[in-house]
């Protein structure tokens, strides 16, 4: 495990700068943010990659299952909470009103790093149109699963099995053996072997759900593989992006920008 997955202070800072230098940059690239603009994140978190977007003005909700970690949150960004700029909710995002909670819909949805984890991913998808402003984006970062380590693999203590790629490709009894040779949660990763994506089964949901793909950042390395290792970003190599199938088991991120159509 890295250590900054313990650190949950750090980790704040380390989504918050990604969020500046690289969430924030790929949207604006289709969509104005400015004082004002509503932003939702689902699977928020700490709350780091919202802190950018507050200090923008944007008015944001956090959304976040897993309450505790919401603690961190209203430490570091209580004062916006305070002014009403920024509200968490630790609920499940299918049982919020958007109208009723907060009075409006939003011109921005950001699910990083969450995509990944949902069972019934085109229910997700398809249900953000409630939440969204007829203009408005949703942004997706998430590992396709064919990745290195798209099983994530690297929050295993075992510390061989951390940093072991590929593995979690194996079939499902040869992986769950190696789990337990290694005294690794079998049921946690079993559960995101269940909910991994591909490129081409993201990019079929969203056109099955009436959303049409505005840009997309295929990336050979991850942003945040230059917090974790020390290496810099680099986009897929044009090539490889253009063969489906194959580009998810060299690509490490993909980020997308979608709206909904018009009709």
């Amino acid at each position: 495990m890295f250590e900054f997955h313990a650190d949950r202070n750090r980790y704040f800072e380390i989504q918050k700068d990604n969020s500046l230098k690289y969430v924030i940059p790929f949207i604006e690239k289709n969509k104005t943010i400015k004082i004002g603009t509503n932003v939702l994140e689902i699977g928020c978190g700490e709350a780091g990659v919202l802190a950018p977007f507050l200090e923008r003005g944007c008015n944001c909700v956090g959304v976040e299952l897993d309450t505790p970690r919401l603690i961190l949150a209203n430490e570091r960004l209580g004062d916006y909470i305070k002014t009403k700029q920024l509200k968490l909710i630790g609920k499940d995002i299918y049982e919020v009103n958007p109208l009723e909670e907060f009075g409006n819909k939003f011109d921005i949805i950001i699910l990083k790093d969450v995509i990944e984890h949902i069972h019934n991913q085109p229910k997700l998808i398809a249900e953000m149109k409630r939440f969204l402003n007829p203009d408005g984006v949703i942004f997706f970062g998430f590992p396709p699963w064919q990745m290195p380590f798209g099983g994530h693999q690297q929050i295993n203590s075992n510390k061989w099995l951390s940093k072991l790629p590929y593995y979690h490709l194996l079939p499902n009894a040869l992986y769950k053996f190696i789990l337990r040779k290694g005294n690794a949660s079998v049921d946690a990763m079993m559960e995101i072997k269940e909910t991994g994506i591909s490129i081409e089964q993201f990019e079929r949901y969203v056109k099955q759900s009436g959303y049409h793909i505005l840009n997309n950042i295929h990336f050979l390395v991850n942003p945040i593989y230059s917090y974790k290792f020390g290496w810099q970003p680099k986009k897929q190599f044009k090539i490889i992006k253009a063969i489906p199938w194959v580009r998810n088991f060299f690509t490490t991120c993909v980020y997308y920008l979608i709206t909904p159509n018009k009709i």
